[in-house]
């Protein structure tokens, strides 16, 4: 009998608080099938978990998210992927309790999409982002219209045609993260985030959450389809396929 493939996403509760860690390190935590499949089912255990208000999501290693995984795009079809990447961000955005990420290391492409989705998005002031999809020859079209609702439209315009690195305090300054504080300090500011949310009533964290987040869900609702296959016909394209291939090359 072969062997389960180990596990990449965690998940626990204390004090209110259910953590969920992705923790695929050898791919930097790329938006993997196995990935994404797993974040699906720790957010519904969350959601349904009468001992958790709050939701922390964080990440193992030295990323927080490298984004799609290329491997898998460059190897197939990117067609349900996109969509499962706008469905985790309409998850995110209705799910009944805040969701608060813990931001370090490096945030790529559809990384941001989680983030972007999230209720709150506390970041190290190091940590880096960018919005690379324009150096594959791709388009920032499944995590559009959360990143877009954060960001400015001339900051969005910069870091989305530029595709260049930007830092923590950056995006904190952007729209794109709520805030942005020394390393060294980011455990205790999301410890006392995730501290002060949880001592809200469930109901009113629910609604208020919904209230919210309404209209970004109903653009995400009347665009995803469309952003979706927008994104899976940039990934089938040569011009993408060709990029990831030398992009996967140089990174080995």
């Amino acid at each position: 009998m072969a062997e389960a493939p180990a596990s990449v996403v965690g998940y626990a509760v204390a004090d209110g608080v259910a953590t969920i860690t992705l923790d695929s390190p050898h791919n930097r935590n790329a938006l993997s099938r196995q990935l994404l499949a797993e974040l699906e089912d720790a957010l519904d255990r969350a959601a349904a978990d009468d001992a958790a208000r709050v939701v922390l999501l964080r990440a193992a290693g030295r990323v927080f998210c490298s984004g799609a995984d290329l491997g898998e795009a460059a190897a197939g079809s990117m067609a349900d992927g996109a969509r499962r990447i706008v469905a985790l961000q309409r998850r995110l955005l209705t799910l009944p309790k805040p969701v608060v990420t813990r931001v370090h290391g490096a945030v790529r492409a559809g990384g941001t999409g989680i983030v972007a989705a999230s209720d709150v998005a506390i970041a190290a002031a190091d940590a880096t982002f960018a919005l690379t999809e324009v150096k594959l020859a791709l388009a920032p079209a499944a995590i559009s219209v959360s990143v877009l609702a954060r960001m400015t439209s001339r900051t969005a315009a910069l870091t989305a045609l530029g595709g260049e690195v930007f830092s923590g305090a950056d995006a904190a300054a952007y729209g794109l993260v709520t805030s942005a504080v020394p390393a060294e300090q980011l455990d205790a500011e999301v410890e006392r985030v995730c501290a002060s949310l949880a001592t809200g009533a469930a109901q009113g964290l629910r609604e208020t959450k919904a209230l919210l987040n309404r209209d970004l869900i109903a653009r995400l609702d009347e665009r995803g389809e469309e952003l979706a296959g927008l994104s899976a016909r940039l990934f089938g394209s040569e011009e993408a396929r060709t990029a990831m291939t030398a992009f996967l090359q140089r990174d080995r």
